[in-house]
C-alpha cells in the first residue's frame, strides 16, 4: 500500500510570478486601451451627429416642410436645459422646426430629437463651419450658411483618430476620415471637408 500523498495546488512563488506577468501585460496594454477608448468616443459622437442630420432630413421629407439640425452647447453635459445656445463647437444637437436656443429644457415637446453633449463622453473637440443645417421637403439643404463640414477629434490626444461629417447641398450626409489620402478609398474626405 502506498502511503505517500501528493499535494495539489500552487506554491507562493508560482502565484507571485503569474501576478507579475499579468501586471506587465496590463501595463503594456494600457496606452493602447486609452487610445482605443478615445477613438471609440470620437466614432460614437460622429455616428450620433450623422444620425441627427439624417433624422432632420428624413423628417423634412416626411412632413414636406423645413426641419433643421442645430449644434448646441450646454453647460450640463448629461441633460439639456434652457441655458443651451447654438454653437459651432457644441457636441450636443437638436432636430426641430425652429431654433432651440434658450429653450432646450422647456420646449422639448416641439423637438423631433435631441442629444446632450455629454452623451458621447468628455475629451471631444467639435468644430463646424456653421451651427445649422435646414432641410426642405425634398431632403435638400435649404439654408444659405448651412453646415457643410463637422470635424471631430480628441481634445487631449493629437494621435487619436479624427473623423469628419460632410453634408452636401443635395442633403447627403457622409462620414469620412481626414487621415485617408487615397482618392480610391471610400473613407476619403472630399475637398472642403478634409
Amino acid at each position: 500500500m502506498n502511503t505517500t500523498m501528493r499535494q495539489r495546488g500552487f506554491t507562493l512563488i508560482e502565484v507571485i510570478i503569474v501576478v507579475v506577468i499579468i501586471g506587465f501585460m496590463l501595463a503594456a496594454m494600457m496606452p493602447s486601451v486609452g487610445t482605443w477608448m478615445r477613438n471609440t468616443r470620437i466614432r460614437t459622437a460622429a455616428e450620433s451627429i450623422s444620425t441627427g442630420l439624417m433624422q432632420a432630413r428624413n423628417e423634412a421629407v416626411r412632413r414636406n416642410q423645413p426641419v433643421s439640425f442645430f449644434l448646441v452647447s450646454e453647460a450640463d453635459p448629461v441633460s439639456m436645459s434652457d441655458a443651451c445656445a447654438l454653437s459651432s463647437t457644441g457636441a450636443g444637437w437638436v432636430v426641430a422646426a425652429a431654433s432651440p436656443a434658450g429653450k432646450c429644457g422647456t420646449d422639448r415637446d416641439t423637438f423631433v430629437a435631441l442629444r446632450p453633449p455629454g452623451d458621447t463622453g468628455g475629451g471631444l473637440s467639435v468644430a463646424s463651419d456653421a451651427t445649422t443645417a435646414t432641410f426642405n421637403g425634398f431632403g435638400q439643404v435649404s439654408n444659405v450658411a448651412a453646415i457643410s463640414c463637422i470635424r471631430l477629434s480628441s481634445s487631449s490626444d493629437a494621435t487619436a483618430r479624427r473623423l469628419n461629417i460632410a453634408v452636401n447641398s443635395g442633403g447627403q450626409v457622409r462620414m469620412c476620415d481626414p487621415g485617408v489620402s487615397d482618392t480610391n478609398d471610400p473613407r476619403v474626405c472630399q475637398v472642403g471637408c478634409n
